[in-house]
């Protein structure tokens, strides 16, 4: 609890920050899920293919947020960091949290 209370604003802010700053790639990703999941059976592999690039972007750019603030803390305060960002970014971006691994 205490690695969530210690983080829990900071990394509200950044991720506020990420959705607003990544708006047209979080836009893009919507769009791709949504045409594979609609899409026959003869066009879904390859548009999930795109879903899947474009999700791996986003992906990407989380751990990016991430590891650079992390990057600035010491140790355990770092894993603190990690784990209360991997929780809130899990709750508000689920779809592209694959990369976070704590």
């Amino acid at each position: 609890m205490f690695g969530r209370r210690r983080f829990g604003e900071l990394v509200e802010r950044q991720l506020e920050l990420f959705a607003s700053d990544e708006a047209s790639l979080l836009a893009e990703a919507g769009a791709a899920d949504t045409a594979w999941t609609h899409a026959d059976r003869c066009r879904s592999e390859e548009l999930f293919g795109d879903y899947q690039l474009v999700a791996d972007a986003v992906a990407e750019r989380l751990l990016d947020v991430r590891e650079a603030y992390a990057s600035t803390l010491e140790g355990d305060v770092a894993g603190e960091y990690r784990a209360a960002f991997d929780r809130a970014a899990r709750k508000r971006f689920r779809s592209f949290t694959g990369l976070l691994d704590g």
